[in-house]
């Protein structure tokens, strides 16, 4: 055995090196809304050092470089739930961030119940999670942060110190950029999403305008009903877990290589 002993100490010197700091995170999106009530678009994320900012409440959404409202950063998640703008706005003021996309089970939305994971590799230095998601059927309704540092994550150790966020319908924004016309929202059996007709109002918290697709057929069969929901109805958990480090598994692997050569070693003794 104690030819293997220098063999053993190597391995576990390499296992106890310092690993890459980029670490895989977990993270869960469950739509938490009564059945009938909201669906919520694919959940746009990054993970960085709080800087990128999208919109604050009572103001208009911020263009960011773009030439009009209709393209703002938050208005290309809020009316079609898509990020096409919010992506590079991030990237612009972030250049480090680690972005990505919890997508909802296969067939469309993250229906009332949906629930869908996704692992992104993160560099624990980026302590910082903002989110937005749009809220349908609706013109122009999301759920989001508005300030950047809103959620720490990480500390500066690189420790999680989040493990959910939790929102109700209280925190449902309404973006101001397109007026809430049934038949250019998304979501709508009747609806176009395409269409739409500008409105001109700041962002500001705002559920109650979701009334204007009470009873109407959503995309999923079900009638939309806004009344089953409360201010403090929740309507979004987003969870966070730090997936395994692969040091952790080679820690185990060479326990496993000591207890399998003192058990060769025994039986050789024994024969």
């Amino acid at each position: 055995m104690s030819r293997f002993l220098p063999l053993i100490a190597a391995a576990l010197l390499l296992a106890m090196a310092p690993v890459a700091e980029a670490v895989s995170l977990r993270i869960t999106v469950e739509n938490l809304a009564p059945e009938n009530s909201v669906s919520l678009a694919p959940l746009r994320f990054g993970v960085g050092n709080g800087t990128f900012d999208a919109f604050n409440n009572n103001e208009v959404a911020f263009l960011l470089g773009e030439a009009d409202i209709a393209s703002a950063p938050i208005v290309s998640v809020a009316e079609g739930g898509s990020g096409s703008t919010w992506f590079p706005a991030f990237v612009a003021a972030e250049p480090d961030a680690n972005l990505g996309s919890v997508l909802p089970p296969p067939g469309g939305p993250f229906l009332p119940g949906g629930v869908s994971s996704t692992v992104v590799e993160v560099d624990p230095t980026n302590q910082y999670f903002t989110f937005a998601t749009m809220v349908v059927p609706s013109n122009d309704h999301f759920l989001g942060n508005a300030n950047p540092t809103a959620f720490q994550i990480f500390d500066n150790a690189g420790n999680l110190i989040l493990d959910q966020i939790e929102e109700d319908a209280s925190r449902i924004w309404d973006a101001g950029s397109e007026q809430e016309i049934p038949e250019n929202a998304a979501f709508l059996a009747i609806g176009t999403n395409a269409n739409r007709v500008d409105e001109g109002d700041p962002v500001q918290f705002n559920f109650s305008d979701l009334s204007a697709f009470n009873g109407l057929e959503t995309a999923a069969g079900y009638n939309f009903d806004s009344s089953l929901l409360a201010s403090d109805t929740p309507v979004l958990r987003v969870s966070f877990a730090v997936v395994p480090e692969p040091a952790s598994f080679a820690i185990a692997g060479v326990g496993a290589l000591g207890l399998l050569l003192l058990r060769r070693r025994v039986a050789k003794k024994m024969s």
